[in-house]
């Protein structure tokens, strides 16, 4: 055997599972920051389903989420994510991406935190605004100056993001990289850290 040191074992995805249980991953932040990406392979590593709440949210209401804002109005929105999130846990385990505005509810973000782990993905302002100008189906950044929409849902929210169980930095770096700090950071809290290998 080489004397090379070899690299840590990753962290074991069915530990993680297991300590679980019947309690979800709940993906929340800022629209633009990855969390359906992000989430669609962190399930995929936890062997978990993968759950979109936007496109459940499109599918129960039988429009898409811009038709939504437009017919009805935000609140309406707003109540409809709320009983869909509400739903999705209850069938859980599973990985949940949430509408950027999602967690701002109060009753959300008590269910999320009796039935699922909350991780935050916090991301800069020029980083969000950079990927969601490619978008154009963003209801709340219609407006005459994104960036500034951009600024101040971030002040609203981001004390209230703060609350997740976890935070993790979503930022330009290959996806597979935050998602492994997303497994190594969810490990840690649910399982404690893994013992250092002493050398012989």
């Amino acid at each position: 055997m080489s004397d090379a040191v070899s690299p840590a074992p990753a962290p074991s995805e069915a530990d993680i599972a297991s300590a679980l249980g019947p309690r979800s991953i709940v993906l929340v932040g800022m629209m633009g920051v990855g969390k359906s990406t992000i989430g669609r392979r962190m399930a995929a590593r936890l062997r978990l389903p993968f759950v979109d709440a936007d496109t459940e949210i499109e599918a129960a209401a039988g429009m898409t989420i811009p038709e939504i804002f437009e017919r009805h109005g935000e609140p309406h929105f707003r109540d409809g994510e709320a009983r869909v999130i509400a739903r999705l846990l209850d069938g859980g385990p599973i990985v949940l991406a949430t509408g950027g505005g999602a967690f701002m509810r109060e009753e959300t973000r008590r269910r999320i935190a009796a039935k699922a782990v909350s991780i935050w993905l916090k991301a800069d302002p020029d980083v969000i605004m950079r990927r969601v100008r490619r978008r154009a189906d963003r209801p709340l950044l219609q407006t005459a100056d994104p960036e500034a929409t951009v600024t101040r849902l971030l002040s609203e929210r981001e004390p209230v993001y703060g609350s997740a169980d976890l935070t993790i930095a979503s930022r330009d770096v290959p996806h597979d990289r935050i998602v492994e700090e997303c497994i190594e950071t969810l490990h840690a809290y649910l399982c404690g850290p893994r013992p250092i290998q002493a050398a012989n």
